[in-house]
């Protein structure tokens, strides 16, 4: 039997990798992320993710970026996320193909169905069972995101707050794929609503 795969999204201090960690705990799943969930993405994620001020001299391209993001994306599909799931393990995810959706097309301004074509390819085609989207209204956080350390974190409130209506748009559009969850309460309360929501959207035990 085939394992489920889901994905948790959501902005900068959303907790969605304290989230995607507790829930595949929960379900005795694999839990990785994106980038960086296989040996080749750890070294795309330094890239993508180097501090704001290790670019100047040449600062990252939107599109190589994009690009970078597929890389890892289709490299993490074919090593780990396929083999687990054709395994009869589930697989949870933190990003997947919303993120370049959200960071890299509304976000950076590129084109948001050129990037899903290429990050459809990338990953085989393969689709989440499931997205739970943790929403938290921009001061919670802001608050929670502290001060910048990565280039993606200091790209600017307005930035930020594309993302997030990206993520609510992508939301709305697909329904039967997304769950969006209240992510602003305490870590247990919010672990026991995602839990509740994959379990009973999915019929997982």
């Amino acid at each position: 039997m085939r394992g489920r795969f889901i994905v948790v999204e959501g902005g900068e201090g959303c907790g969605k990798s304290t989230q995607s960690a507790r829930l595949a705990e929960s379900l005795d799943a694999l839990w990785t992320r994106q980038p960086g969930g296989s040996p080749l993405g750890v070294r795309i994620r330094s890239v993508v993710l180097a501090s704001a001020d290790d670019d100047q001299d040449a600062p990252l391209d939107d599109r190589a970026e994009a690009l970078l993001m597929a890389a890892d994306r289709a490299q993490h599909v074919a090593q780990v996320i396929e083999p687990t799931l054709a395994a009869g393990r589930h697989v949870v995810c933190d990003r997947y193909t919303p993120s370049t959706i959200a960071y890299q097309g509304q976000g950076r301004g590129l084109d948001p169905v050129q990037l899903a074509e290429l990050s459809s390819w990338a990953a085989r085609g393969l689709q989440p069972d499931l997205i739970v989207l943790l929403d938290v209204d921009e001061q919670t956080a802001a608050e929670r995101r502290g001060a910048a350390s990565d280039r993606i974190e200091a790209a600017g409130a307005e930035f930020h707050r594309r993302v997030v209506e990206s993520y609510r748009s992508q939301a709305a559009d697909d329904p039967d794929r997304w769950v969006v969850l209240d992510g602003s309460g305490d870590v247990d309360a919010v672990a026991a609503l995602v839990r509740d929501a994959v379990t009973q959207r999915l019929g997982l035990a």
